[in-house]
């Protein structure tokens, strides 16, 4: 009698654990409790299960400290103008990185504004949603793999073009922070809204290329 109870409240507490609100996938809801409760019900040995390596949250960005971690990257409307997309687009894919959603598009001021809503108290807030949304098209892009977030502020580099490494884009290409060619994610958060703001998940291809097992192993 005691055992069928404690199987009927293991088996209840297991479905609340593995229903969550987020309806994120099964293996990144559970916790060591809940799959002793779960192995229990089933009437398997905790050691006969799988083990989880838990890196981070998973969102629109994909999964943080892994090689599904995606950045929201914007080549602006100056690095459009100066015919130099491909060239940024090389640098990422050379490095080694997937291009997974792209769009040229021009952006309403609504968009620009909610793009750039952190820095709405600066002074120069104005001009910059008046710079984004000029007419001429910015080229928005979700770049994935390992570490992509903070390689691709590196790849970038500084905000101010002159403060930044020769071999990064703006240290190569730009000279004023005013036209500093593009945009790139600062921080997981700011990658999810961002990649959120410009794209709908069903943009974001899922796929692997031939050489990502080479390009993201650790050994």
């Amino acid at each position: 009698m005691f055992s069928k109870i404690a199987s009927t409240a293991a088996l209840r507490g297991a479905s609340r654990m593995f229903s969550t609100a987020r309806a994120v996938p099964m293996a990144r809801a559970t916790t060591p409790l809940a799959l002793a409760a779960a192995a229990g019900v089933a009437g398997l040995s905790l050691y006969s299960l799988p083990q989880l390596q838990l890196e981070g949250p998973r969102t629109i960005a994909g999964e943080y400290k892994t090689a599904g971690e995606r950045s929201f990257i914007m080549i602006k409307p100056d690095g459009v103008s100066r015919q130099i997309v491909g060239k940024i687009i090389d640098r990422f894919e050379s490095r080694g990185y997937k291009l997974v959603a792209i769009k040229s598009v021009v952006p309403s001021e609504q968009l620009a504004k909610e793009h750039y809503a952190d820095l709405s108290a600066r002074p120069f807030y104005p001009s910059l949603v008046k710079y984004i949304t000029q007419g001429t098209p910015v080229v928005a892009m979700v770049w994935e793999g390992k570490d992509v977030i903070r390689q691709g502020r590196r790849m970038v580099g500084a905000t101010n073009p002159l403060e930044a490494d020769p071999g990064s884009v703006r240290g190569q290409y730009a000279v004023s922070v005013g036209r500093n060619i593009i945009h790139a994610s600062d921080g997981f958060d700011s990658a999810t809204k961002e990649i959120g703001l410009w794209f709908n998940e069903s943009e974001i291809a899922q796929y692997e290329p031939c050489t990502w097992p080479q390009i993201m192993a650790d050994n």
